[in-house]
């Protein structure tokens, strides 16, 4: 392998660093994306082709990874100038759709897809739509391409290492600006799809999907219990997958093609643009794992999808709406929520979700979470919310997860882990109440783990504000972690406004 797992995006990011036209971390993570993408596909039509010998890639020829990236060091190998064109004229324009023409004048027509074409052919289309070549520099450019090209993915220890390379790629979009919304930890993904049990022949969906942490976190359960050919060839079929933004979707085609699902069931547009009362079996899903984007408001004309009574300027409010609207009956959902959902009862539509997920549906379990998971680029403290749709709410079991020993808080640096969460896991199947230690006789009782009744949780305005933790905590980063906060935010500000530049500049035919 070109290189290590520890690196491989060391290395690449090194050669961005001279390209004078990618700024910051983000740009850089997508400029190495789009051409991971097209190596693995390439890959992936090899494993296709001899599984079919009547295999035809919807990419012309010319654009295939073999005819234009690989270098078999005989000299032959297009870079320079030669190969910025070829990419900016020829390759991008074609994956989009478009005709372009060489530079001997062959024209080449763009990829055409329509609703027949299979998923595995149109995702080349759909992945290119909105991506971007950000270098302009086309000697990196080829450097950068040789690395990628350097992995064997045909050797399964070097495909299996670079899963992991993927996932490191993937954390760290955490410090790459507004792209660390797309990333929840490993640990709390995988937490939930164990905790959910996933069975063979569910289907399960998350309709916010990132990078596609969910998904992969359900297979990686799932295939625990693939026991036949048929019960692992259900494996790629149990998923589906929505992002709104071009940029994680790319990853997320590109993670579950990594992860052997050849087909990947993703589709990139707006869970929230479609009227829920609208929604049909055929729309609905055994099990839905998910954490909604947080922050958001959302137009009137995408509120208006949902009842009045429920209609929430929030945006994580109508993800939820959205979730229960699209749970199957007796189906099982697991969704990652801030503070901000449980207490909240000043907000009417709010109220209303939570006594209508009471009253219509099993809330079971509320899991309280420590407010940096997400830090130190979103310090917000979060939950983890398990429902099913069986019966009416008859308990609702709080359980708090406290900060482990040795730690104040976590980090980049020191993240959550999985063996963070073994306290719920031991908890979950014996559940009792536990009392939180006084700090002195006139101290109040409070609760590490209770259970509430429907009519408890009705006689305080439905304030989810239970078995919360003792005091604050305060995030203190270390000077490292402070300083390469402080470099990435710089560095995502100066890439929006240099793109503004080259807008005001287009705009003004300045050259």
């Amino acid at each position: 392998m070109a290189a290590t797992t520890s690196s491989f995006v060391q290395s690449v990011r090194q050669i961005m660093w001279k390209d004078s036209g990618v700024n910051g971390d983000a740009q850089r993570i997508e400029q190495l994306i789009w051409i991971l993408f097209l190596k693995v596909y390439s890959e992936k039509e090899k494993e296709w082709k001899f599984e079919n010998p009547n295999w035809t890639s919807i990419i012309p020829e010319e654009c295939q990874w073999q005819n234009w990236a690989h270098d078999d060091f005989t000299g032959k190998a297009i870079t320079g100038d030669k190969l910025l064109d070829f990419v900016n004229m020829v390759l991008f324009p074609v994956l989009k759709g478009k005709n372009a023409k060489t530079d001997d004048g062959k024209e080449i027509h763009g990829i055409a897809v329509t609703d027949d074409t299979p998923i595995k052919k149109s995702i080349v289309k759909t992945t290119f739509e909105d991506a971007n070549n950000y270098m302009k520099d086309g000697v990196l450019l080829r450097q950068v391409i040789n690395i990628v090209d350097g992995i064997d993915f045909g050797d399964f220890r070097e495909s299996h290492a670079f899963g992991d390379i993927y996932e490191q790629i993937l954390k760290e979009l955490q410090g790459a600006g507004d792209s660390g919304e797309f990333y929840t930890p490993r640990a709390v993904t995988e937490f939930m799809a164990e905790t959910i049990q996933p069975r063979i022949g569910e289907k399960m969906a998350d309709f916010a999907c990132g990078t596609g942490g969910f998904l992969t976190s359900w297979l990686k359960e799932l295939s625990k219990k693939a026991k036949s050919t048929a019960d692992r060839e259900a494996l790629g079929k149990s998923i589906y997958g929505i992002e709104k933004k071009p940029f994680p979707y790319m990853l997320c085609v590109t993670n579950m093609l990594l992860h052997d699902v050849d087909e990947p069931n993703i589709v990139q547009g707006n869970s929230l643009g479609k009227n829920v009362l609208d929604f049909t079996d055929k729309d609905k899903f055994d099990v839905i794992l998910m954490n909604p984007p947080f922050g958001g408001s959302e137009k009137d004309n995408i509120k208006s999808h949902f009842p009045a009574n429920i209609r929430s300027s929030e945006t994580y409010d109508l993800f939820m709406a959205v979730i229960m609207y699209r749970l199957k009956k007796n189906g099982r959902a697991a969704v990652v929520l801030p503070d901000g959902f449980l207490f909240g009862t000043d907000n009417s539509a709010r109220v209303n979700l939570k006594k209508k997920l009471i009253e219509e549906y099993n809330l079971h379990t509320i899991i309280r979470l420590p407010g940096s998971i997400f830090s130190p680029y979103a310090p917000l403290a979060t939950n983890i919310i398990f429902f099913e749709n069986t019966h009416p709410t008859k308990e609702t079991w709080f359980y708090r997860v406290d900060m482990p020993k040795g730690y104040k808080h976590f980090s980049k640096t020191k993240p959550i882990k999985p063996e963070h969460l073994d306290c719920v896991r031991e908890w979950w199947n014996n559940r009792q109440e536990i009392e939180d230690e006084k700090k002195d006789e006139n101290s109040s009782i409070s609760y590490k783990s209770k259970a509430y009744t429907p009519n408890e949780l009705a006689d305080l305005g439905y304030n989810l504000d239970l078995c919360g933790f003792p005091q604050e905590e305060k995030i203190i980063l270390s000077p490292e972690e402070t300083i390469s906060n402080f470099v990435s935010k710089r560095e995502t500000i100066e890439a929006q406004i240099d793109k503004k530049l080259e807008e005001l500049k287009a705009l003004l035919e300045i050259e």
